[in-house]
């Protein structure tokens, strides 16, 4: 949100974590995610809407003049979370809160049934967007027949209907040789008490995140707060409802959430959407993922040297390149400058003895270094050889009278010591460097049998990770890839074992329709680390 323009959203719906317990907020599995939640609990409800609260500013610096927040929550923290809002937003901003009222069966033996959540909406000011929205299914609305307009036009009498068959069989009835019928639409304006029911286990829509949101939810919302071409947001995008109703209704939609799981799913909703309505281009939508904080090592080493560097340089933080010395990248701080230097993009590169000793010689070399107020450089690659190593311990121990001492701190970029070090330049908390993480891509091994005519199974358990620690938790198929863009088979959005510690099946079955005689088939498994990689082949079909 903090990279993102002021005043350059229409609507923000947002469907934070409840205040409810951790383990069941907790979704998709991802290491960062779980992280993430254990912090949101800390201190009880006051950590809870400190937390809430910091993203709830950022969001009204994001809405337009004429923008509205709806804000999802129930009886766990929906009163304390309206007092915050009046606060950040204006007790008078106050729109409604909203009651979605649903039939989910428990079993209460001491309460009524919890069967409602709030929805509480704010506006950025008295001049905001608000289209009147009409339920054509309320009792006013059945009524086929409202009486006769007591003008006539042109000499027709008028009738006002909301059912049209009942309506014919009325006039027919009343034997009328000329009579103009006006069918009434707009039926009952909704109130605050919504009854929409609530996504069932068998539901189409259902993508396998536990707090999912039907769509019809979701769309009354955007169609009463937004117009087509305005930019609604989601910043707890979840299971994607918010991009897939947004895109269906003509909406530039922006959705994020900090579990790569969560973004995949989101993706495949939107692209199945898309078929779903026949869009002859495969490139429909035309949306991007952008990743913060979790960065494929395999993507960055395929990057130019120089690109690599600063990319590296710029997360490394207050480095200004080295124009001097082409043993020195870059230099850090001022008074004195610490000198930096950035190994090889290529993942398989190690830093050699003599790029040691050439680097020592080019700090030797620096004003500082003369005037003995420096004594320290920083190294940041992939892996430093056994040599690498030994040599700036042995710079390190010529500590003498005669020969001032060199120190070469040597860092691993996907480190524990990199992360820290990024994350004490923003924050006294050093927890937060497991938000930065360089992952690699899981080898992806895929055994393929026949079972009978066009159909086979594909056997995918022989997969293995290459982040350390890591657990396969997403696995999708994809039985007609293009090449262009991958589309998750139907129900294949998003596999999760039902036992919390297992993986997913990585095994399916498919029988291929129609009569092709050779399909590209691929396969997209992710880990709770935030690795993802892909597997495809072409097959011939018998």
């Amino acid at each position: 949100m903090r990279q993102l323009p002021s005043e350059s959203i229409d609507l923000i719906y947002i469907d934070p974590p409840f205040f409810s317990n951790r383990t069941y907020n907790v979704i998709w599995g991802d290491k960062n995610e779980e992280r993430s939640f254990n912090d949101i609990w800390e201190g009880g409800l006051d950590g809870y809407l400190i937390w809430l609260n910091a993203r709830l500013y950022e969001m009204k610096r994001l809405l337009k003049p004429t923008g509205s927040i709806y804000v999802h929550c129930d009886w766990h923290a929906s009163h304390y979370i309206k007092v915050e809002m009046d606060k950040i937003f204006g007790y008078e901003n106050f729109r409604n809160e909203i009651i979605w009222a649903y039939r989910k069966w428990t079993n209460a033996a001491r309460f009524f049934q919890r069967n409602h959540d709030a929805l509480l909406m704010y506006s950025k000011s008295d001049r905001y967007i608000f289209n009147k929205q009409f339920d054509p299914d309320a009792p006013q609305a059945t009524k086929y027949a409202r009486g006769w307009d007591r003008n006539r036009v042109n000499g027709i009498r008028q009738l006002i209907i909301y059912d049209e068959t009942k309506a014919k069989a009325e006039i027919e009835k009343e034997n009328y040789d000329r009579l103009v019928m006006r069918l009434d639409t707009e039926g009952t304006a909704f109130a605050d008490w919504w009854d929409i029911n609530y996504l069932s286990s068998g539901s189409k829509e259902r993508v396998g995140y536990p707090t999912q949101k039907p769509e019809s939810l979701i769309a009354r919302i955007i169609r009463a707060s937004s117009n087509e071409g305005d930019v609604v947001a989601d910043f707890f995008g979840g299971g994607g409802g918010m991009a897939v109703v947004a895109q269906r209704l003509d909406r530039h939609w922006i959705l994020c959430d900090q579990s790569r799981v969560a973004v995949a799913v989101t993706a495949e909703r939107v692209k199945s959407a898309a078929q779903a309505r026949e869009l002859d281009d495969p490139d429909i939508p035309d949306f991007t993922i952008e990743h913060w904080g979790v960065y494929e090592a395999t993507r960055l080493a395929e990057k130019p040297e120089s690109e690599f560097r600063q990319f590296v340089l710029d997360c490394y933080g207050n480095c200004a390149p080295s124009d001097d010395d082409g043993d020195i990248h870059a230099y850090q701080g001022t008074n004195p400058r610490l000198p930096v230097w950035v190994g090889p993009a290529s993942l398989n590169s190690t830093v050699s003895a003599d790029d040691v000793i050439a680097f020592a010689n080019a700090i030797r070399r620096m004003d500082e270094y003369r005037d003995g107020v420096l004594h320290d450089g920083v190294m940041l690659a992939w892996g430093f050889s056994p040599n690498a190593r030994k040599q700036a311990a042995e710079l390190a121990d010529l500590d003498s009278p005669n020969i001032q001492l060199v120190q070469l701190q040597q860092i691993t970029l996907d480190s524990s010591a990199f992360r820290k070090h990024i994350a004490d330049l923003s924050t006294e908390r050093g927890d937060y460097s497991e938000f930065l993480t360089f992952v690699r891509q899981p080898r992806i091994q895929v055994n393929i049998k026949r079972l009978g005519p066009r159909r086979y199974r594909f056997d995918a358990t022989t997969t293995q990770t290459s982040n350390d620690d890591a657990k396969i938790i997403n696995i999708q198929w994809d039985f007609r890839y293009n090449e262009a863009a991958f589309r998750a088979a139907p129900g294949q959005w998003f596999q999760k074992s039902k036992n919390k510690n297992a993986v997913p099946s990585l095994v399916a079955e498919h029988r291929f329709e129609g009569t092709d005689p050779r399909i590209r088939v691929a396969c997209r498994i992710q880990d709770d680390k935030g690795g993802e990689g892909m597997w495809s082949k072409l097959i011939d079909i018998e």
